[in-house]
């Protein structure tokens, strides 16, 4: 299951161990179509959180990671940005972003 993240609860899911998570929103298309991939993504590695963002209802957080374009996933390890991407990518660069960090 993806998580919808937000102010709440953005920082106690991301505090421990590795969070993928997707700043997008509703209005972008590549974001869109970043979604199966997504969820593709999970249902292949059900042991790591994947959460989504968006960015209209959490401008703070998207401040705070100089978010400038989206689609744009961090992948955070223990609460730390570790790895980056930007734009529409595969399930297999997430997956090499994910063990770069592990």
């Amino acid at each position: 299951m993806i998580l919808e993240l937000n102010q709440s609860n953005f920082a106690t899911t991301t505090e421990k161990g590795i969070v993928v998570v997707d700043f997008w929103a509703p209005w972008c298309g590549p974001c869109r179509q970043m979604n199966p991939v997504l969820t593709k993504f999970k249902e292949n590695n059900p042991d790591i959180a994947v959460g989504k963002l968006n960015i209209d209802e959490s401008p703070e957080i998207a401040t705070k990671y100089n978010i400038l374009s989206i689609p744009t996933i961090i992948i955070f390890k223990d609460g730390e940005p570790a790895e980056q991407t930007v734009g529409v990518v595969s399930e297999k660069v997430i997956l090499e972003k994910v063990e770069s960090v592990k």
